[in-house]
């Protein structure tokens, strides 16, 4: 066994795991995982650099994850770092202030190898699934960016796309630092242009429609999965292999497009972080669904940590 610590830090949202890796079973027994949504891409897609606000949101959650690294006593640390950092001009301000508090550095991962611990971490389970065909499709559907990966029992074909539920949201629904409550129609098939292109561009690298099993991950995505479910609150446990079907996420994404903030974050699994941002989430992984032909999606509570945490292990 290893104790080991991984941290995945978004454009959206900071994540932690701390867990025992056991390379022989290849089981990841977790001792605390936990996500605090920082909002630290608030605003790059405009201004290219990251906000002061945004920094302290977020350099606030490395100062509490040091203590629970330090309580668990894990022998490595590994910080990966994603799409809003990668795109700021003064991301050498946010890596001075994680080593200060972490004493680790944190790795600017470029998005094909964002797509490689993704699937990794979403896969390494499933490997002895007979229900679910192969190829996978696994999409991580993030705040900046959505990682598309095709393979079997290894990548086959990997991309990254600048499409997320935050960059959209800011990129189409947001006026004078308002949100559209709800966005017109006008607005709406703007953000489905923006991840028409991008879907792609994704399918000039990544083949697909060859994949038989479509695997989603991340908050947009696990976030519908407690919606349709109509889970009283977030049960990583109901959710963790659940599926969806496609009819059943186009009903939630048309809900949310036509939804105000107050009836969105009156839903009873909502995090307060993502009210603003679901709707866009949740219009991405529509178009996936619609590109690829897939009937459902797989939902997967593990991801690109526990690739992460893989990685280290």
């Amino acid at each position: 066994m290893t104790r080991v610590a991984a941290i995945d830090c978004g454009t959206n949202s900071i994540r932690l795991l701390v867990a025992d890796a056991d390379p022989e079973t290849g089981e990841l027994t977790d001792l605390d995982r936990r996500m605090t949504i920082v909002r630290l891409g608030q605003g790059v897609d405009r201004t290219g650099r990251l906000a002061p606000e945004a920094l302290e949101r977020t350099f606030a959650a490395c100062r509490e994850y040091a203590k629970i690294i330090d309580r668990h006593g894990a022998e490595r640390v590994r910080f990966v770092a994603t799409s809003a950092s990668r795109d700021a001009e003064n991301r050498d301000e946010f890596v001075r202030g994680v080593v200060d508090i972490l004493g680790v550095e944190p790795e600017v991962i470029t998005g094909d190898q964002e797509a490689e611990f993704s699937f990794t971490g979403a896969t390494k389970e499933l490997t002895g699934r007979t229900d679910l065909a192969r190829p996978f499709l696994v999409v991580d559907i993030g705040g900046g960016s959505t990682e598309f990966v095709v393979g079997d029992d290894h990548v086959r074909a990997a991309r990254s796309v600048d499409v997320g539920c935050v960059r959209m949201t800011e990129r189409h629904l947001v006026t004078d630092g308002a949100v559209a409550d709800p966005p017109t129609p006008e607005r709406i098939a703007a953000m489905r242009a923006d991840i028409e292109a991008a879907l792609d561009l994704a399918e000039q690298t990544v083949p697909l429609r060859e994949a038989r099993t479509l695997v989603g991950l991340a908050g947009s995505v696990t976030t519908v999965s407690a919606i349709a479910q109509d889970l009283p609150e977030y049960d990583s446990t109901a959710i963790h292999h659940s599926r969806v079907s496609r009819a059943r996420v186009d009903e939630i994404t048309d809900h949310l497009l036509r939804s105000t903030h107050a009836e969105r974050a009156a839903i009873p699994s909502m995090h307060p972080g993502r009210v603003d941002v679901i709707a866009a989430g949740a219009l991405v992984l529509r178009a996936i669904m619609e590109r690829t032909g897939a009937p459902e999606v797989v939902v997967s509570e593990h991801d690109i940590l526990d690739g992460i945490a893989w990685s280290v292990a």
